[in-house]
C-alpha cells in the first residue's frame, strides 16, 4: 500500500516531520529538506543532515548536491542554541541565495521551542519564540501509523545495529564453529577440487536468495544459517549479487536482513553485510543509518573497499540515485567475472583458517576438541594459480 503523502504546510508540521526523515530526533545539527518542482506537493529529493558546529567550509558541498538532483526548494530546520545553529543557518541561506534555491522555511529550535529566519512578524513569530511538541502532534501520529520509527538519538540508532552480548552472541559463536566444520569436512572430503567454485558459489547465491525472499513472512535466518552467510559474504561475487538484488520493492528487506547479520556476525564477518546495510540504507535515502553501517564495516576491516567506496560517496553528498541506476545485473556480473575459480574462495579460505585457529582459545571451541588442519588454496589443488582480477562492473571492488 503506498504511504499518504505527508503535507508540510506551517512549522510545527516541519519540525514534527524531521525526525521521522531522519530516522532519530536531531540535536546540534542542520538539516536540509530539499524538494523538485513548485508548490506543497513537490517532490521530495533528499534530506540531509550537518553536525554542528560546522567547520568552515563544510556547507560548500550543499549547492552542488541540491543542483545534481535538481532542486527547486528546500526547508532547512536547526536544532539547538542560537548561538550554535544561526551561524551555519547564516551560510546555508547565503550559499542557497546565491544558487537561486528557494528557501520556504527556516526554522531553529530548541527546548520545545521554535523560532523563524525567514518569518518577520512578531504575531505569528514572537522574539521568544512558540511553543511545540517534538514528539506529538498530526504528522507524527501520521507518520507512525505508515509504519515510519524515529529513535530519540543518533546513538540509539548506533544500538539498533550494534553487535548482540551474553546468550546469543554465544550461541552464534558456536553456528559458527559448526559452520566452519561443515565446510571443512566438505572442502577435505571432495573428489574434484576444480568443482568445488562453482559448487560454492552456486549454494551461496541460493542461500542469499533464500533469505531474502524469506525475510518478510519467516524472519531472520537462524544461527546456522546466518553463520553461513557470514562465509557466504566474503565471497566477492556473491557480495555483488546481493548488492545488485536490491530494489524500489525490496530495499526495506534488505535493509532489515543486513541490520539483523550486522548486529549477530563475528566481527571478522561484519565488513561484507555492514556495506550490505549501508547500500541498502544509503539506497532509500537514510544516509545517518548508511553512515554508522558503513562505520562498523570499517571498524571491523579498514581496507575494505566497497565501504571505502560508500563512505567516499557519503563524504561526497553524492545522491542515492547513483545506486538506483548505474548497478549491473546477475547476468552483467556474469560475463564480467566468468565461471567461478578458486581466486573467488580465498577470502573465505581466510576466514574458514582464523575461525579454525580460534578453537581452543578462551571464546572458540571447548578444550577437549581436538586440533583441525586449515584449510588453503594448496589444500584444495589451488596452490600456485595466477590472480585473476574479480572487479565487475558497477559495484565489484
Amino acid at each position: 500500500m503506498t504511504p499518504t503523502p505527508i503535507l508540510l504546510t506551517t512549522p510545527d508540521d516541519i519540525l514534527g516531520a524531521v525526525p521521522y526523515l531522519l530516522g532519530f530526533h536531531p540535536a546540534d545539527s542542520l538539516v536540509v529538506i530539499a524538494f523538485a518542482g513548485r508548490g506543497v506537493r513537490g517532490k521530495l529529493r533528499l534530506t540531509t543532515r550537518w553536525d554542528l558546529p560546522a567547520a568552515p567550509g563544510t556547507l560548500d558541498r550543499l549547492v552542488p548536491l541540491l543542483r545534481r538532483e535538481q532542486v527547486t526548494h528546500t526547508i532547512l530546520a536547526g536544532f539547538g542554541e542560537g548561538a550554535l545553529v544561526t551561524p551555519a543557518m547564516d551560510e546555508a541561506l547565503r550559499l542557497l541565495a546565491g544558487a537561486g534555491i528557494e528557501v520556504i522555511e527556516a526554522l531553529r529550535a530548541h527546548e520545545r521551542r521554535y523560532w523563524s529566519y525567514v518569518c518577520t512578524q512578531v504575531a505569528c513569530c514572537p522574539p521568544e519564540g512558540r511553543a511545540y511538541d517534538p514528539v506529538a502532534g498530526p504528522v507524527a501520529a501520521q507518520a507512525t501509523m505508515g509504519g515510519l520509527v524515529a529513535l530519540p538519538g543518533r546513538e540509539s540508532l548506533e544500538r539498533a545495529v550494534a553487535p548482540v552480548l551474553g546468550a546469543a552472541r554465544a550461541a552464534m559463536s558456536e553456528a559458527t564453529r559448526s559452520a566452519a566444520a561443515d565446510i571443512r569436512s566438505r572442502l577435505l572430503g571432495t573428489r574434484d577440487p576444480a568443482q568445488m567454485p562453482r559448487a560454492f558459489v552456486g549454494e551461496a547465491l541460493e542461500r542469499v536468495r533464500r533469505c531474502l525472499d524469506g525475510f518478510p513472512g519467516h524472519g531472520p535466518p537462524d544461527d546456522l544459517e546466518a553463520a553461513r552467510l557470514g562465509f557466504d559474504l566474503a565471497i566477492v561475487r556473491v557480495r555483488d549479487e546481493a548488492w545488485t538484488l536490491m530494489g524500489d520493492a525490496t530495499q526495506d528487506v534488505h535493509v532489515a536482513l543486513w541490520a539483523d547479520l550486522t548486529r549477530r556476525l563475528g566481527t571478522r564477518f561484519v565488513a561484507p553485510v555492514a556495506s550490505l546495510l549501508g547500500a541498502a540504507a544509503w539506497r532509500r535515502g537514510d544516509c545517518a543509518l548508511a553512515g554508522i553501517a558503513v562505520e562498523r564495516a570499517l571498524a571491523a576491516d579498514p581496507s575494505y573497499s566497497m565501504a571505502g567506496l560508500l563512505a567516499q560517496g557519503l563524504r561526497q553528498l553524492v545522491g542515492p540515485e547513483v545506486l538506483r541506476d548505474r548497478m549491473p545485473s546477475p547476468e552483467e556480473l556474469d560475463a564480467s567475472m566468468g565461471p567461478p575459480h578458486m581466486d573467488w574462495l580465498r577470502p573465505m579460505l581466510r576466514l574458514l583458517d582464523e575461525e579454525l585457529r580460534s578453537e581452543g582459545s578462551p571464546s572458540g571451541a571447548a578444550p577437549d576438541r581436538p586440533p583441525v588442519p586449515a584449510i588453503n588454496e594448496r589444500a584444495m589443488g589451488g596452490a600456485g594459480a595466477p590472480p585473476r582480477a574479480v572487479k565487475g562492473r558497477g559495484c565489484t571492488c
